[in-house]
């Protein structure tokens, strides 16, 4: 939570038209669609996953995602639902985040969205209504949110830029709620850990991914097992 969004996207203005073309288009027919990770049975907390192609497992084996490694972290501990689509927007998660709420009742909601609202060139203003409720939403229904950020190459202008990336800290002070800055630390900029397509992280950079989403999402496991166990044992 105290790191900051990274400035180090200068000289990637190569990388923007892949972008804009791959990152949102929506690729319904490879979503998780809100599965479970592990279907089986899970008296544990239960973690919804509100994402785009970044948490979709785009371009690699759906076990190799971040979200599957998460599961595999959890070890039994939690239940996992991706409902995660790659090329999705926040106002088309936003329309579909009722219904998976009340169907799945999640404890904890990580919602990694919003960069195909910045390749778009949406407002920002919008952006940050569509999380705000989705926010409200699960604190309404007593879940706990973590909001997982991301960056936008540098040419769509400062100001915008700005403007973007300060979505996610505002929203994270004013609803008291945890924040990764920017999902793909340690990755955008290595090319080694990206895709042909400049866009997509590979297999070798999803464990980073879940080391960047774990510091901030393990005090708010430790907090829910733990009130599970007070229960179990009363």
């Amino acid at each position: 939570m105290k790191r900051g969004i990274p400035m180090a996207w200068h000289g990637l203005n190569r990388m923007v038209t892949g972008w804009l073309v791959l990152l949102i288009v929506t690729f319904a027919s490879s979503s998780i669609n809100a599965e479970p990770v592990n279907a089986d049975i899970n008296p544990g907390p239960t973690l919804l996953v509100m994402g785009d192609s970044l948490s979709a497992a785009y371009g690699i084996e759906r076990d190799e995602g971040w979200v599957s490694l998460l599961e595999e972290r959890l070890a039994g501990d939690a239940q996992v639902i991706n409902a995660s689509i790659s090329g999705e927007t926040t106002s088309g998660g936003l329309q579909r985040f009722t219904d998976l709420l009340g169907q799945r009742e999640p404890d904890i909601v990580l919602i990694e969205l919003g960069g195909n609202d910045g390749l778009r060139g949406l407002s920002p203003n919008q952006m940050q209504a569509n999380l705000a409720s989705m926010i409200e939403q699960s604190q309404d229904a007593g879940a706990q949110v973590l909001l997982l950020g991301i960056d936008i190459p540098p040419n769509y202008g400062q100001a915008y830029r700005d403007a973007f990336t300060g979505v996610f800290h505002s929203l994270a002070e004013e609803y008291d709620v945890s924040l990764v800055p920017f999902l793909l630390e340690d990755i955008a900029l290595n090319e080694a850990l990206m895709q042909s397509d400049g866009i997509h992280p590979t297999a070798d950079a999803q464990p980073i991914i879940l080391d960047n989403v774990w510091p901030e999402l393990e005090p708010l496991l430790d907090s829910l097992l733990e009130t599970t166990h007070q229960a179990t044992i009363q």
